[in-house]
């Protein structure tokens, strides 16, 4: 018989964790350790493979061609939409607060939020570690993100010899953890069967769980528009000169992949070649643009992040102030950066988010109740940003496009 694929598996254990949490409330201590021993493997993972993701993400970008004015140029251009894409779903986050009103029975203890607790002043001097073992042993995520960056950096001045010994080995490393996260993630429909019964049957009121999901889709969808059919063809109009509804019609076949695939990886050669023979851009642009957008330009993904971790705060009443905001803004770029090679990058990089901010990770199984459809309009933004960076960096690179 075929196996079913994971999505299919994953669908199948929400909605049978949903009538196991709302039926059987009673029995649910038999069945949430499950929940636990997943979140536990996902804890566990996260220190090596974000420290591994950025050394090697950071240590790559820097190398060969990448140095040069056309690697300056998409890297500015992936930052700068990445931050759009982030801000514009923490403004639509606070407007719309989809988390106000859902009660859970459990009261969660708040009392140690991580880093983001402290002032701001004190948040920045905590990301230098007096030890980096301890900042390991701790999680204090922002400060491994920080150590990741310095080795990354660093790497790239080192000597020939230094720079290949090291990067093949974080490589290396990377590559290791991305096996184990494979391997972890292929026990995601039984953990995510015991994360989200365990959350329904804490819940006095379905109805209302139903309407809070349905505001957070309406914020990530709002957010998620709003960044694909305004700030994108804003920038396409005003800094490239291309009109964005030809831009969108050569775009077509890849945009409708990726919303039905989810994935932008699989839609890579697709894209190259839309963007090659219906936009005009060279091979040499695109060859390089649109890759180093599939590993680290995830615009859709990062704004996601961004909103689920508001939301998971507002449903468990933690109040998180404005200058903590934009550090989850910041935490939201680096992983997208880091994390976004990784097979099922949202799940870990919420898990990422969560565990650097401190909030409750049981709030996972909320946000995964809606997560398959919303990850088909995420991929297709990430998907669109990726195209337009292309042909814009080509139109400044003085070239004729079709568009």
């Amino acid at each position: 018989m075929k196996k079913l694929a994971l999505h299919w598996q994953i669908l199948i254990s929400l909605i049978v964790a949903i009538l196991f949490g709302y039926y059987f409330k009673d029995y649910i201590k038999y069945i949430s350790w499950t929940g636990t021993i997943f979140l536990n493997s996902l804890k566990m993972i996260i220190v090596p493979l974000i420290l591994s993701s950025i050394i090697s993400g950071v240590s790559s970008i820097g190398q060969g061609s990448n140095l040069g004015r056309i690697g300056l140029k998409t890297f500015t251009y992936y930052i700068t939409t990445s931050l759009l894409a982030i801000l514009t779903g923490l403004i639509f986050v606070n407007i719309i607060k989809p988390g106000v009103g859902i009660n859970f029975t459990q009261k969660t203890n708040t009392d140690n939020l991580g880093e983001l607790t402290h002032s701001f002043s004190d948040t920045i001097i905590n990301i230098i570690p007096e030890n980096i073992f301890k900042s390991f042993a701790d999680n204090m995520m922002l400060s491994v993100i920080f150590i990741a960056l310095l080795f990354g950096i660093f790497i790239n001045k080192s000597n020939p010899k230094t720079k290949a010994i090291l990067g093949d080995f974080f490589d290396a490393v990377f590559d290791l953890m991305m096996q184990i996260t494979s391997f972890v993630l292929k026990f995601t429909p039984i953990g995510i069967f015991g994360i989200v019964a365990q959350v329904v049957a804490q819940t006095p009121s379905l109805k209302e769980v139903a309407t809070g999901l349905g505001w957070y889709m309406v914020t990530v969808l709002g957010a998620l528009l709003f960044h694909a059919l305004i700030s994108l063809p804003f920038l396409l109009k005003i800094v490239g000169k291309i009109n964005p509804l030809k831009q969108l019609k050569a775009l077509s076949t890849p945009l409708l992949t990726a919303f039905s695939t989810s994935s932008s990886s699989a839609t890579l050669p697709l894209t190259i070649n839309a963007v090659e023979k219906n936009a005009g851009v060279s091979n040499k642009i695109s060859s390089f643009t649109l890759p180093l957008g599939a590993t680290v330009n995830m615009d859709g993904t990062a704004l996601y992040e961004l909103v689920a971790a508001m939301f998971i705060a507002q449903v468990y009443k933690i109040e998180i102030s404005f200058a903590q905001q934009f550090i989850i803004v910041g935490i939201a770029l680096l992983t997208s950066i880091g994390a976004a090679g990784i097979p099922m990058a949202s799940l870990v990089m919420i898990t990422m988010i969560l565990s650097t901010i401190g909030l409750p990770l049981e709030g996972i199984g909320l946000i995964l109740i809606v997560d398959r459809v919303l990850d088909m309009f995420r991929t297709s933004v990430n998907v669109w940003s990726d195209s337009c960076g292309a042909s814009i960096i080509a139109k400044s690179e003085g070239e004729i496009l079709k568009v």
